[in-house]
């Protein structure tokens, strides 16, 4: 399943909707790690807050795109873990280590915003 990448000026926002198959995640990636040259973004959103389980290799993948797109040059955030998947993945041992989190999108541009020490990330 294919998932929404928006170009929100130097940010590429992503909406996961549903759970994603191990294909799907390195699919995206794929995805971001081109997209993030291709547009020159300086900051990703990756909005988890539609799902209610993430496993291991979710989580390892989250933590894999955040860092390859650190190496292409833009920081990544990962916004809308929901407490129960919080909960959950603190009992299974999972962490998004070196990974920044966020409670929402909203959040999430504020603390790109704060970490490029300028104006309005996203705008025009």
């Amino acid at each position: 399943m294919p998932v929404p990448i928006l170009k929100q000026g130097d940010t590429l926002i992503v909406s996961v909707q549903a759970a994603l198959t191990d294909r799907d995640l390195i699919d995206l990636k794929n995805e971001l790690a081109e997209k993030v040259g291709q547009y020159r973004s300086k900051g990703v959103v990756i909005d988890v807050s539609l799902l209610d389980v993430m496993d291991s290799f979710a989580t390892r993948t989250l933590r894999g795109i955040a860092q390859t797109t650190k190496l292409r040059g833009a920081n990544t955030v990962i916004v809308g873990i929901q407490p129960d998947v919080a909960f959950a993945m603190v009992q299974l041992g999972l962490a998004l280590e070196g990974v920044d989190t966020a409670l929402d999108l909203d959040e999430g541009m504020e603390l790109l915003n704060r970490r490029f020490g300028k104006g309005e990330l996203g705008g025009g």
